[in-house]
């Protein structure tokens, strides 16, 4: 099958690119970088010509709150608009486990966003949620560093690999169109602040850490168990603790 990603090249794009290929499909990287830009909807009509399945892990980086769902609907309107022009049978959209849950983040708006015009769209579809990937507790530790302090929200998550979510997507991309929204999540639940901080150690850096909610991203509403999974996701089998290990050898 040839298959495009969008986002081919973020943190769960490219394990999703090596599963394919793994697979023996023929995935096709899709990224600004690579002159596609869904924003605009520049080079979508080029890119899929001939493509049978979309994978859109795609995301939006801005810092204004109001700009993030609209960008998140206008490059969903685009990719779905070329797909049909296309021919695609299958669209296959990357969202998070809780956004129902969670009203106040913007970030969490515009995947609301994106899931409600992908099911409106005539493009048959798979909508695959996951929790937050591990590699989320280095990324929120760059965000909210301040000198050697990090202030960090007390989430309690149950993080998944992105090595895993990106097999799970090449897994779906290959079959059916499920035409509705399924769950994936790791094994286990995790304190949040205690992931930055094991973190910090396999990396062997050294920062005090300050759990806040006062963080200007993370709301109250994300407290408690609003990030967990429900009893009908899947849970794929990558520890945070293997994946400690991984990152203790890259930096050692």
């Amino acid at each position: 099958m040839r298959i495009a990603v969008i986002g081919g090249t973020g943190t769960v794009g490219h394990h999703t690119v090596e599963a394919l290929a793994r697979g023996g499909h023929d995935p096709l990287v899709l990224s600004r970088s690579r002159g596609v830009d869904v924003t605009t909807g520049q080079g979508l009509d080029e890119a899929l010509a001939g493509v049978d399945t979309v994978i859109d892990v795609s995301t939006v980086q801005v810092m204004d709150a109001d700009a993030t769902p609209r960008l998140f609907a206008t490059g969903t309107r685009n990719i779905l608009a070329a797909e049909q022009r296309a021919g695609v049978r299958h669209h296959v959209l990357l969202s998070i486990v809780g956004i129902d849950r969670v009203k106040g983040n913007p970030h969490l708006a515009g995947k609301r966003a994106q899931e409600e015009i992908v099911t409106r769209s005539p493009i048959p579809f798979t909508i695959q949620r996951a929790t937050q990937f591990f590699e989320f507790t280095g990324d929120v530790i760059e965000w909210m560093r301040q000198g050697d302090t990090v202030t960090l929200p007390p989430l309690l998550l149950q993080p998944v690999a992105a090595a895993d979510v990106g097999a799970v997507l090449a897994g779906v991309a290959t079959g059916a169109p499920l035409g509705r929204t399924t769950d994936v999540a790791g094994p286990d639940p995790e304190d949040f602040v205690d992931m930055a901080r094991r973190t910090l150690e396999a990396r062997g850096e050294h920062l005090k850490l300050v759990p806040s909610w006062r963080t200007g991203i993370f709301g109250v509403d994300m407290a408690g168990e609003a990030l967990l999974p429900g009893p009908d996701a899947r849970l794929l089998t990558t520890t945070f603790d293997a994946w400690l290990e991984s990152e203790a050898r890259v930096h050692a």
